[in-house]
């Protein structure tokens, strides 16, 4: 491919056109030629850089490097035919789609690996087969970057100091200890409730209940 309008150090050495590409957003309608029924944009010019192109934008474009976006779960993809003639793909996994192997553009980020999988992405996480180390163009940008891996790893070391419990200094648990104790000995001084006598039993079996009328009790028979 030639070191010829690349960018980047010497583990990001990216063509000029390979981000803005990543940037674009495609399948959208041409505003040059919106009356048209091909006015989908789903090209892409390499020298350009201009944005989405639709087929008849191709036109203006006759003697560029032009490439054909595809979508696949409402994610754009682009054919490893087609790609790799002007980027170096390894290490990105590809996918059979349709009966064409296609590369992702983008990442798509899972909620957790699924069960037995044993390598993921190193940037978004996204299972892959053992032989691959990105799931998508831009996760290689992302993870060849010379200091992505120190970043990454400062990171997480940030992510366990907030997870790590913060301990009281010793003038709060000492405030702590003495409010405690006070409410200890407050407790103690509140009179309890003198345990029953048997003097206590004889008065509570002389209280005479309350009296109970028969339901007739005021009838008056008279006789007859």
């Amino acid at each position: 491919m030639g070191g010829e309008g690349l960018e980047g150090g010497e583990e990001g050495q990216w063509p000029t056109w390979l981000r803005p590409l990543l940037a674009t957003s495609f399948f959208v309608q041409c505003k040059v030629h919106a009356d048209s029924h091909k006015s989908e944009c789903n090209m892409y010019c390499l020298d350009c850089t201009n944005g989405a192109l639709c087929s008849l934008c191709l036109a203006h474009h006759r003697d560029h490097r032009a490439i054909q976006i595809r979508r696949s779960s409402y994610h754009d993809v682009i054919r490893v035919s087609e790609i790799q003639k002007v980027l170096d793909i390894s290490g990105v996994q590809t996918y059979i789609i349709n009966s064409a192997r296609v590369v992702f553009l983008n990442e798509r980020p899972q909620p957790r690996p699924g069960k037995g999988v044993t390598n993921t992405c190193e940037v978004c996480e996204r299972s892959l087969l053992d032989s691959f180390r990105f799931c998508s163009l831009g996760c290689k940008i992302v993870g060849t970057a010379s200091d992505y891996h120190s970043k990454k790893k400062h990171q997480k070391l940030q992510m366990k100091k907030k997870k790590k419990p913060v301990m009281g200094s010793d003038s709060e648990e000492e405030s702590y200890t003495s409010t405690s104790d006070r409410s200890n000995v407050t407790q103690s001084f509140t009179p309890s409730t003198p345990p029953p006598t048997a003097a206590s039993f004889r008065s509570v079996k002389r209280r005479k209940g309350i009296p109970h009328r028969a339901p007739f009790g005021s009838l008056i028979l008279e006789s007859f």
